[in-house]
């Protein structure tokens, strides 16, 4: 839960301070956001399936947004879009949690609307 806190709060920070981002930096920080989505929604999984790690979650999201900026800077070196290659494994890995999480969810609402079946007495 508390990813999805930061995540909204990060937004509405974001949204109200209006900070103007120049457009040479506009292919980092968008493939840095959506590392951090990525990572975000795969803690709303661990957090459903009851194994979230925070060490886990900070690193991954760290990492993973380190490692996309990284990428989009290097093709900027060699004139290559392999901000692209970032942008499809984050989306790719975003709506598969996405359905992972929806699958999570109906799960748990048939298992609250089964009844409990009990023994009858002899």
């Amino acid at each position: 839960m508390f990813p999805l806190i930061g995540l909204i709060v990060g937004l509405l920070i974001g949204l109200l301070l209006d900070i103007d981002i120049p457009s040479a930096y506009s292919s980092y920080v968008a493939v840095g956001i959506l590392a951090a989505i990525d990572s975000v929604v795969g803690a709303l999984v661990a957090n459903l399936r009851n194994t979230f790690n925070t060490k886990m979650f900070v690193t991954g999201f760290l990492g993973n947004s380190a490692i996309a900026v990284l990428l989009a800077a290097l093709g900027d070196q060699l004139d290559l879009q392999l901000s692209l290659a970032a942008v499809f494994a984050f989306g790719n890995r975003i709506f598969l949690n996405s359905s992972t999480i929806r699958r999570l969810l109906i799960e748990r609402l048939e298992q609250k609307r089964m009844p409990v079946k009990t023994k009858d007495p002899v």
